[in-house]
């Protein structure tokens, strides 16, 4: 097992604190030498404690691979994924604000190494790379377009596992869902178990941005439907997955972009 252990730079205590005020507000409570920073954080010390009920599920060595974490905040998972021996680790987040706290967070506890950059999930794309590890936790409930998304991840950037989160309401019951039926059939919609995502039209936890938000069934059948296998569901909320084959991909592909057309 390669574990990096991290090397804490030597800052007076009252120059962390200023600049970890500067850059905030945080939403990852991290402990940055003796400084945390979120200390009133509303779910105390996030996420590392979520964190830690799942992470004897992920590889524990990580030695030679690449991970890509999409929508990585302050980076808490980009850099637990380097202290597993990560050769490159790349975070990537539409908000100038967790770059920078990001940035400063790898910095202050040694992990220089990992790259940062502002780019939206819909444009993994123009990565134009694929990744050993893709760490897609806390985003999809944000967005506008949630298949979307993870048809992008499948087809442009995941190279094999996938480390999967999303807020989940509802029903966690999963209805064994029969491969088709027919138009008079109707019942199975009522079904509290049957693959639901619901639609938040104006805020919800006082985010504008909550969008969508699957019940487990739905979670599970949306991983599928992008073309993701589903290993083991290592916490409530929290699957680690890898790439399989897409359903009906023989039809063509899914819903995926930017597309090339010919005189491109």
């Amino acid at each position: 097992m390669n574990i990096i252990e991290p090397k804490l730079r030597a800052a007076p205590a009252t120059g962390l604190e200023q600049r970890v005020r500067e850059l905030g507000p945080w939403f990852h409570n991290m402990d940055l030498g003796g400084v945390w920073t979120a200390p009133d954080h509303f779910l105390g010390d996030y996420p590392a404690s979520k964190f830690a009920r799942f992470a004897d599920g992920l590889p524990r060595d990580l030695s030679g691979k690449s991970v890509l974490d999409i929508g990585c905040n302050a980076g808490f998972y980009s850099i637990e994924m380097k202290r597993r021996g990560a050769a490159r680790v790349l975070g990537i987040d539409s908000d100038d604000r967790y770059l920078a706290q990001a940035e400063f967070a790898s910095e202050v506890l040694g992990f220089e190494d990992i790259e940062f950059r502002k780019l939206d999930v819909y444009d993994v794309g123009a990565l134009g790379e694929r990744f050993d590890f893709v760490i897609f936790m806390g985003v999809l409930y944000h967005l506008r377009h949630p298949l979307l998304a993870l048809d992008l991840i499948r087809e442009h950037v995941a190279g094999d596992m996938l480390l999967f989160q999303s807020m989940q309401r509802g029903s966690r019951q999963v209805l064994d869902i029969a491969p088709d039926y027919k138009f008079s059939q109707s019942d199975q919609f009522f079904e509290s178990g049957y693959p639901k995502l619901h639609f938040v039209e104006r805020e919800y936890c006082g985010d504008w941005t909550n969008w969508w938000v699957p019940n487990r069934a739905c979670s599970e059948a949306m991983l599928r439907s992008a073309g993701f296998t589903i290993e083991s569901r290592i916490e409530e909320e929290v699957y680690l997955c890898r790439v399989a084959d897409r359903p009906y991909e023989q039809h063509g592909l899914a819903a995926v972009y930017p597309s090339k057309g010919e005189n491109e």
